[in-house]
Formats: C-alpha cells, sequence, structure tokens
C-alpha cells in the first residue's frame, strides 16, 4: 500500500510539471509535448496531478477534449478505486 501511495505522488507530479513544462514550451514556440503523452499520464493515475496542472498554468483549458476529459478520468479512477476498496 505505501509503495501504491509513492507511486501516486509521483505520477501525479509527473502530470502536473508535464503541464506546466508543455505551457512554457507552447509560449516559448519550442517542440511541445504531445497531447497523447498528457492524457497517458492521467491514465496511469495521474489524473488529478494533470487537472492541477491544467488549473495552475491556465494551459489546454480551451481544448474539449481535455476540460472534459480529465475529469471523466479522474471520476473513473475514483469509482475503481472506491470498488476495489469495499470488495
Amino acid at each position: 500500500m505505501k509503495l501504491f501511495i509513492v507511486y501516486l505522488i509521483f505520477i501525479n507530479g509527473v502530470a502536473f510539471s508535464m503541464m506546466g513544462i508543455d505551457k512554457y514550451k507552447a509560449k516559448h514556440n519550442k517542440w511541445r509535448i504531445s497531447e497523447r503523452s498528457l492524457f497517458m499520464s492521467a491514465i496511469l493515475l495521474g489524473s488529478g496531478g494533470a487537472i492541477l496542472g491544467m488549473r495552475c498554468f491556465r494551459h489546454k483549458t480551451k481544448h474539449t477534449s481535455f476540460v472534459l476529459g480529465m475529469p471523466i478520468l479522474l471520476i473513473i479512477q475514483i469509482m475503481i478505486a472506491c470498488f476495489l476498496l469495499w470488495h
């Protein structure tokens, strides 16, 4: 269980950082992190960090796939966690 919590902290930090890095790169016309990679970090249980990064850095907030997709992904992940914990 402790290892899983460490993983969650790590992957959410990675997802948060990826949003910040991609925002920086967008502002400075540099090579960008693909949307696929940003979503993959969220799928790997980093959706909370990705959402926080979107809010803090005001990044991808006009993309419907991110504005709707990230919270839906987080809700699904919470539902799965609740199911696994109660069974």
